[in-house]
């Protein structure tokens, strides 16, 4: 058996899978990031040691990663930096532990482990509270040369823009997350209402939130095609909670792509099929490709 971890910052999320990668037994904790790093820490190593008879544990976590030296070297949500967390919990556990990056662990899984389908090449974003992405290519995903590779949510969307909160101007982040659509959607509703709230109002009509929801996709498929001319992927897919707005995100947001995007063949968007088991399969991943199964 393989162990999986998958550390967010609301919740810790582990799994017993099988060699077959199917999930035998899944367990949540909360993430105690009020309590502080150090609490974090220890609260990952008690839902590691409760991963009775594994051969191996893959774990994915937010933040900057370090997959050589299997260090999280930082997270502005947890506040923790450079902690040894495989050699932490290998010494925990006395077995085998491989780290990698939650959104490029997500990635490897929807590319490897949607059935039917395997993708060499992909563009992986993650749009939640914040927005993240992965780059897979040529089967495998880039992590850069300071772990920073998929930072989309910084890159610039509108030059001179909007203040986002990691103190630069005009980042995709501050117009197309979660919480940008939320914030953008209560002004115009003239009350407090989340995004998902924004989208299912979009959705039926509404013309106050599909003034907003069109917005933010607008920004969105920018970015989006930029990334696309870069890299020139072979599949756009779009995971975390903004994605649960299905065909009310995924239809307008394709239609943006394909019109802006400059040469004949736009590569195609769909949505994440694998929900927020996606970083738990590609921890399980790691632990399977150091020949532990």
């Amino acid at each position: 058996m393989i162990g999986a971890i998958d550390i967010g910052g609301t919740t810790i999320k582990s799994a017993l899978v099988g060699p077959d990668l199917q999930v035998a037994t899944e367990f949540r904790a909360p993430t105690p990031r009020a309590d502080g790093p150090d609490a974090v820490v220890e609260a990952v190593r008690a839902v590691a040691r409760g991963l009775d008879g594994i051969d191996a544990l893959g774990v994915a976590s937010l933040g900057l990663i370090d997959e050589a030296s299997g260090r999280a070297v930082y997270s502005a949500a947890i506040g923790w930096r450079d902690v040894p967390l495989t050699a932490l919990l290998s010494h925990d556990l006395g077995v085998p532990v491989f780290l990698g990056h939650d959104i490029r662990a997500a990635a490897r899984a929807e590319a490897e482990c949607v059935p039917g389908e395997t993708v060499d090449s992909m563009l992986f974003v993650a749009i939640g509270t914040g927005i993240g992405a992965a780059m897979r290519v040529s089967g495998r995903e880039v992590s850069g040369a300071r772990f920073r590779a998929g930072e989309i949510g910084h890159a610039p969307a509108r030059p001179n823009g909007r203040m986002c909160g990691c103190g630069s101007h005009g980042c995709l982040e501050a117009y197309s997350s979660a919480a940008a659509i939320a914030r953008d959607g209560s002004v115009a509703a003239g009350r407090e209402v989340t995004a998902r709230e924004v989208a299912a109002a979009a959705d039926a009509g509404e013309r106050w939130a599909v003034e907003v929801w069109l917005a933010a996709l607008d920004v969105l498929a920018d970015a989006l095609v930029s990334a696309c001319v870069l890299a020139d992927p072979e599949i756009v897919v779009v995971g975390g909670g903004l994605s649960l707005a299905g065909d009310g995100l995924l239809v307008p947001l394709t239609d943006l792509v394909q019109a802006r995007y400059p040469f004949a063949d736009p590569p195609p968007v769909r949505l994440a099929r694998l929900g927020d088991r996606a970083a738990l399969l590609g921890a399980a991943l790691l632990a399977r490709d150091a020949g532990i199964s």
